[in-house]
Order: structure tokens, then sequence, then C-alpha cells
């Protein structure tokens, strides 16, 4: 009997076995060995670093290869039918019917275009048994599942007349609404601020349970897993090197690199260190001969670079590849916890006063009041909408229809950048959040910083060389990414370059907008543990803007809470999380996924 003839015959809505995907026109795999089930109601959780194969398994799932890779071995099975027997018109019927997905980015994946009606209507297009008028009644409870008006008036609305979160509802509603037995979500959550995350993340639990959808969830992020997930594969260039529950994932890790992207995510209650995992994962075709993590591992020895390891039991429903599994548990350092020991002189090296903005005729911000302290680290947090990013780029002089007054120093700035002193921009640089659309495709690494270089500290050639050279080495890249484009980089290390051309100013403060919304848990730690080490070094000040409260407990000195583009709680780091004065910030608090309050949730119930 074939592995397809067998799988059909288990009942469970995904069952994958041994799926292997290679390069097209070579035997490089892209992953390999891929086998999960997933039961009916359950969430799998698929995790690992970008670049682990986690999007590709989740593809497979719909039947579809990314252009250059194909299919070599193994089965995919969802609801007993095995997907390399369906033909390309068969297998478009079954999406949106019998297995949906939910992207990450709904801005892209919804037609800007098409009035919401439209779109939902559309997705229910395969469904023959369902008139029109079934349809608008599937529609609107498709809608009012997710949490979002139902009425005429909101469904003649356009994508981009919705927030961020409530187009990430309508993606549900829309993935939902076909009542697949079987959902792919690929990192749904990864831009949204932690209220929205939390509504949308109750969405995805109830309905799963609700209609009996077995969900596989793509993510880096460890809180939000630990708050989801029944099941957890975590991989790793192209192999599931651990599998099992949540609670024997979270608790017993026994594959040093589970054990490592534990130790990288934040700890809200601040009582562990952030360790980042040096080193980057082998792409395909650069794959060592033994075990792929091996030139990361602190535990490697001489047989874990020779030889792969095979699956081993290590506990009902736990698999683990590793030789040595049973030495992980406490061999990671323990670290320190909380911000990094920084002299501040007391001075203040910006300084807003009475700042309000608009953008047209709408009000953003409103009477702001704050300063930052030369050395210092101010975390500005709030939801999506909040004035976050309008504020740091009104200091900036990014945004220019603003009032009141910013000072660095004591030099009173103008609302333009334009406008102020080649010194003055110098003095403060921005580093965006996304380093893919900051970076110019076209221009070297090199290229990029001599040109922030030659722009404030004009000089030879050679001097530009070393120059660059020197900036690269602040941020811990070598030289072997000056020749190359950004797009040869991973995202970890673009924005290690985006924050190096800020630096090659000489800055005495740099503004920080969400820099590490992006990245997986290990990057974000190297970040940090990055800017910690440039805030030691230098004196650096930092205005750090972020949605994630876990994060800035590990470098921030005090903290600004944003909402309705007011500044409701200002205070120490650590005041603000033991004891909040504000409701809005003990509902930031509450809403932010944590790794030990999802596991405590759990046993309570139990």
């Amino acid at each position: 009997m074939s592995t397809a003839e067998q799988a059909t015959t288990n009942k469970v809505p995904v069952d994958i076995r041994g799926l292997r995907i290679a390069l097209s026109g070579s035997d490089n795999d892209i992953v390999d060995e891929i086998t999960v089930e997933i039961a009916a109601g359950e969430v799998l959780a698929l995790v690992g670093e970008s670049g682990s194969g986690k999007t590709t398994v989740g593809m497979a799932l719909l039947g579809y290869c990314r252009p250059g890779g194909r299919v070599t071995g193994g089965a995919v099975v969802v609801d007993g039918t095995p997907l390399s027997e369906l033909r390309d018109a068969d297998l478009r019927g079954i999406r949106g019917t019998v297995v949906s997905y939910i992207p990450q980015d709904p801005g892209t994946a919804l037609n800007p275009a098409l009035r919401i009606r439209t779109q939902l209507f559309e997705t229910l297009e395969n469904h023959k048994g369902l008139d029109a008028k079934a349809r608008d009644a599937r529609i609107r409870e498709a809608l009012e599942e997710v949490a979002l008006p139902n009425d005429d008036e909101f469904l003649k609305r356009y994508p981009h007349q919705l927030s961020g979160g409530q187009q990430q509802r309508v993606a549900i509603a829309m993935a939902f609404a076909g009542r697949p037995k079987v959902i792919v979500c690929d990192e749904p959550t990864t831009g949204l601020d932690v209220t929205t995350q939390a509504r949308v993340l109750e969405t995805i639990r109830d309905l799963c349970r609700t209609h009996q959808v077995a969900a596989l969830y793509v993510s880096h992020d460890l809180a939000v897993v630990a708050d989801l997930a029944d099941h957890v594969a975590v991989m790793y260039a192209g192999r599931v090197v651990e599998a099992g529950t949540r609670d024997q994932l979270f608790t017993s890790a026994r594959h040093p690199y589970t054990a490592r992207l534990l130790r990288a995510v934040p700890d809200i209650q601040g009582k562990r260190a952030v360790i980042g995992i040096r080193g980057r994962a082998p792409l395909p075709g650069h794959r060592p001969e033994g075990c792929f993590f091996a030139d990361r591992c602190h535990l490697a020895v001489e047989q874990c670079h020779t030889t792969f390891p095979g699956a081993e039991e290590v506990g009902p429903q736990h698999q683990v590849r590793c030789f040595r599994w049973r030495e992980t548990a406490g061999s990671l350092p323990a670290g320190e916890a909380g911000a990094p020991d920084v002299a501040m002189s007391g001075e203040q090296v910006l300084t807003v006063s009475s700042l309000n903005a608009r953008y047209g005729t709408r009000a953003i911000l409103f009477d702001i009041n704050v300063g930052i302290g030369r050395g210092e680290c101010l975390a500005l947090v709030g939801e999506s909408g909040s004035g976050k990013t309008t504020l740091a780029r009104s200091i900036s002089g990014l945004h220019r229809d603003w009032t009141g007054e910013v000072k660095l120093d004591d030099a009173v700035l103008e609302t333009s950048a334009r406008r102020r002193s080649s010194d003055a921009r110098r003095r403060i640089q921005y580093v965006f959040q996304n380093p893919y659309a900051s970076l110019n495709p076209r221009r070297t690494i090199g290229q990029t910083l001599a040109r922030q270089l030659q722009m404030f500290f004009p000089g030879s050639r050679k001097e530009m060389s070393a120059r660059v050279s020197a900036c690269l080495e602040r941020v811990a890249l070598s030289d072997a990414a000056i020749n190359r484009f950004p797009d040869q980089l991973s995202g970890g290390e673009r924005q290690r370059v985006a924050i190096a051309r800020a630096l090659a100013a000489e800055p005495e403060l740099l503004v920080c907008d969400e820099i590490t919304s992006a990245l997986d848990v290990s990057v974000q730690a190297a970040i940090v543990d990055l800017l910690r080490e440039l805030r030691t070094e230098m004196g650096l000040s930092i205005l750090f803007i972020t949605h994630n409260l876990a994060l800035i407990r590990t470098i921030a000195d005090r903290v600004a809470v944003m909402t309705e583009g007011r500044i409701v709680e200002l205070g120490p780091t650590q005041r603000l999380f033991e004891a909040p004065e504000a409701p809005y910030t003990r509902q930031l608090l509450e809403n932010t996924p944590s790794i030990e309050a999802a596991l405590a949730r759990v046993d309570a119930d139990a």
C-alpha cells in the first residue's frame, strides 16, 4: 500500500507523511521528512526562524508550491484526499471550501478596488449548494462571528476604510465563511498591536472549536503560540527538530534550538534575560552533513557534525532530533534581566512641549509633553493609531504639520527636517520599521553607508572604505556585506544595516520605529542586545517605539503610554509594570501575550 493510500485511511483532517519539497532542477531540498497530523478542532503551531520552511509546509496544504519548488516525496492528505491525485481544477475547487488561508498582511490580500461585500461573496462562489440569499446570510454570519458589523453600510466599505485589525478580521471571515475543514494561518497577527492581536487570536481559537476546524498556525511569536496552540512543531532548516504538546514544548523543551528560541522570547515579568542565537540557519544547498544546528549549538560534539540525528521519542507525543537532548535542560546561562546600566547625566537631550499634530483637518496628537535624557531609552507604546509614529516623525522633522516646541539641547527645531541645520539632522537619526523599504535595492550596502558618511563627514575613498568597515563592525556584520545588495541579506541583517546607516551619522538620539515587529524572536533578541551595547558604548539616547510591552522591559528606562493621541501614563519601566496607574495601561498589560501567563491559565482551567 502506498503512503498516500495509507494516509487516506486516517480520519484526521490533516495528515502529512514524509513530505519532501526540493528546488526545481536540483536535488537540494527545501523541506524534508515532514510528518504531522492535526485533529478536528485542534491548532498545530509551526514555529521557527525565517527560512526554516514553515510557510512552504503551510502552502503544501493548499496544494501549492512557490515557483522554484516541487514536491518530490511523501503525501499531503486533506480531509481524506491526497492532494497529489487532484488536477489543477480540482485543487482550485477545494481552496476556500475544504481548506482556507489567512494571510500575514490583509492589506495586500484584500483587493483595494472591491467592496467588502464583493470580496466575501466571491469566496463563496465555489459553494454550489448556496444560492444568492444563502450566501448573503452566510456573509453576515461570518462578519458577526469575527465581531464586525454586518450591516449594509459596513459591507459597502473598501479595505482602505478599515483599520488594520478590521482588515485582518475580514480576512478571517473570508477564510471561515466557506466552513472549511482545514485552515492555514500564516503569521496573521505579526503587525498588530497587543489589543487587536488578542481579539484576533480569540476569534481564531473560538471559530476553530465551534466549527471543528483543524488549523495550522505558522508563527515565530512563541508567546502567541503558547496562548493559542494545542500542539507545536519546531522547524529548523527544513526539518521538524522537535514536536509535542504545547505544555511539553514550553516546559520541557529537549532540543537546544527550541530552548534557545524560548530564551529569546521577552519576559514581561522581567525574571529572565533575553538571549539571542548567534549565526543563521543554512540555506538549501548549503546544509552540512550532520545536524544542521550544530554550528550554532552550545552542546554540539563531534558526532553532531558528521551524522544527522533521527527522531527519538522522549515522552508521549513528544519527539526530538538531537543526540544530546538529555543535557539540554539547564544548559543555558541565566543572563541579567532588565535594561542596561547606563550612566545618565540628567541632562535633557530632547524636550517636547505642547506638541499638537494633524493630518489635514484631522487632529492626531494633543498637547504632548515629554523629554528624553542623555543616554536614556524612552519606550513609546500604544495601540495602532494611537499617534506613536506621528510623534516620532514630528520630532524627526518628517511630519511638518504640527505646532508646539521641540528642543534639541537648548536649540528649538524647525517643524521640517529640510529647514533644520545639517548638524540638527545629523544628531537625530531615524530607523524605520521595514528595512526592505528603507534601503535602496539598487545600491550595495557599502554604497548606502558611504553615502551617509559622505553627507556628514566628507573624506577620501580610502577613508570612506575604512569608515564603512567600522560601521559594519559596530553592528556585528562582516566586510563580506559591503558588496552585497539588500535582497542578498536576511531580515535581521538588513535591519542591522539600517541601524549602521543611522549610527554612521554619529547621532545623539536614535528613533527606532517598530524595528523588531516583523523579526524572528532570535533576531529580535540580537537587535535588542545590539542596542543595549550601543547605549553602553556610545551613551546614545533612544526613542523606542513598539507595541510589544514585554520587549521594552529589557531595554527601556522609562515608558510613555499613548492612546488616541495623548500620553496617558509616563514613568519608570519597573513601576509601570508593577503598579500601572492608567486603566489603558492595565488593559495593554492584560492583553500582552506571555508564555508564563498562558501556561498558568491552562493550569487554572485544568
